[in-house]
This record gives structure tokens, sequence and C-alpha cells, in this order.
């Protein structure tokens, strides 16, 4: 697997979360530093965590479609004195 990789812009985002979440749930102030250095720890140790719940998801979701999609093919057939 490639590694996860986020824009700049992503980045600063996440940043600013972590710096948010440390100040209003920890009453700690964090720095943009040490806040980016958690976003690549989690990015390069957790992220494949992340990465492959999402996979599971769109599994779960891409199966349910698909039996969907079957239903309404056999919904279609015509009856005829054959049995399946």
């Amino acid at each position: 697997m490639k590694p996860i990789t986020f824009s700049r812009e992503e980045t600063r985002a996440m940043v600013d979360e972590i710096r948010d979440y440390f100040r209003d749930e920890l009453d700690q102030d964090i720095r943009a530093m040490p806040a980016e250095m958690l976003v690549r720890f989690f990015a390069e140790r957790m992220g494949a965590y992340f990465y492959n719940r999402g996979l599971y998801d769109a599994q779960k979701l891409i199966q349910k479609r698909m039996d969907g999609l079957v239903d309404d093919v056999f919904a279609l057939e015509q009856p005829t004195r054959h049995l399946r």
C-alpha cells in the first residue's frame, strides 16, 4: 500500500482540529509542530486501520447494491414451464 498523504491544506485543517481538541477537551495548548507530528503519526501508523475500515464499509455497500441488482434482474424474468 502506498503511504497515506494529505495536501498542505488538509494537514493544516487536521492540525487545527488537534489543537482545538487539546485546548477544549484537555485544557492544554499544543503548538502546530507537535500537532503536525501527531497527524504524521496517525497517517503512518494508524492510517491503514481507518483506510481498511473505509474499504470494508464500501464493500458492504457494494454488496448490498449488487444484491439489489440481482433481485431486480430476477424480477424481470418471464414465466415459463421450465423450472430452474
